[in-house]
């Protein structure tokens, strides 16, 4: 009988034993044995409502053709992409009321236009930055037009795009893909959407210095759009860009994000930021049909 009770015993012993291991851990601190409560590793539960960031509202009436900015996209001249941009100054988890933060971005980053001052030192001196743009000229009708991806945009490129007269606003559409037959019948480079690439790249389509002096002579296009950062080729980023801007009545947008729009006319509105002394800010803009 006494053997059996202290069989009870010695397996209670056990049994609070391991309890005891499972619940706690034990460490040597200065000498002093100490138990530590077990920490059980965070559970990750997904957000349910998760931001919606969209390009298309209103069943494909609103187009959204501004980049979204981030660390990961192209950056003139530089191989690895933006950087950082945004810092939190203040944190609610530091113990701040609320968050704040600062940006920090060249002023022609992503969608962005550029003003009379960007190339010509006299507008500069003069003030003629980005807040002395029209609106009127900034939102209107628009058309998009697909050009040759395997060249540059010349004046005989401008003749064969065969623009209509009274046209006074058109969106240079050159590294999107829409339907499968162009995917088939364009080279590799013009399927690489470029504004989503981290890298810096030369070889994007733009207008040259005679494509440019083409649609100050011959047209009455007022805006002039394009997918990458420059709206001017590469080689010919001086002289294109003063062919357009010399006369301060042509608005140049670059950087857009023409990647779900089909070519057509559209109704667009570009908001730029107003900063006083800025040769180009960035700005959103949408196409509406």
């Amino acid at each position: 009988m006494a053997g059996n009770k202290r069989g009870v015993q010695l397996m209670l012993l056990l049994q609070l034993w391991t309890g005891v291991l499972t619940i706690a851990v034990l460490s040597l601190d200065e000498g002093v044995l100490t138990l530590k409560p077990q920490v059980q590793p965070p559970v990750d539960i997904p957000n349910p409502d998760p931001p919606v960031r969209r390009d298309v509202y209103y069943n494909g009436k609103i187009f959204d053709i501004t980049h979204l900015i981030y660390p990961g996209m192209p950056k003139w001249g530089v191989p690895d992409g933006m950087g950082q941009v945004v810092t939190v100054t203040e944190s609610m988890k530091n113990g701040s009321d609320c968050y704040v933060s600062e940006m920090k971005l060249p002023s022609h980053t992503g969608t962005h236009v550029d003003a009379p001052s960007h190339f010509f030192e006299e507008y500069y001196e003069k003030g003629y930055d980005t807040s002395t743009l029209n609106l009127k000229t900034l939102n209107g009708p628009a058309l998009v037009v697909d050009v040759p991806r395997n060249s540059n945009i010349t004046a005989e490129v401008m003749q064969n795009l065969r623009i209509p007269q009274g046209i006074g606003r058109v969106l240079f559409r050159t590294v999107s893909i829409i339907t499968a037959i162009s995917m088939i019948l364009l080279s590799q480079s013009s399927r690489r959407k470029l504004m989503h690439q981290s890298e810096f790249h030369s070889d994007y389509v733009g207008i040259m210095k005679d494509g440019a002096e083409w649609i100050v002579d011959n047209t009455n296009i007022k805006l002039v759009g394009i997918d990458y950062l420059s709206i001017a080729s590469y080689n010919d980023a001086v002289p294109t860009h003063q062919a357009l801007l010399r006369s301060r009545k042509i608005v140049v947008v670059e950087g857009l994000n023409l990647d779900k729009v089909t070519a057509g006319i559209y109704d667009l509105h570009c908001l730029p930021i107003r900063v006083l002394g800025a040769e180009g800010t960035p700005t959103r803009c949408i196409l509406m049909s």
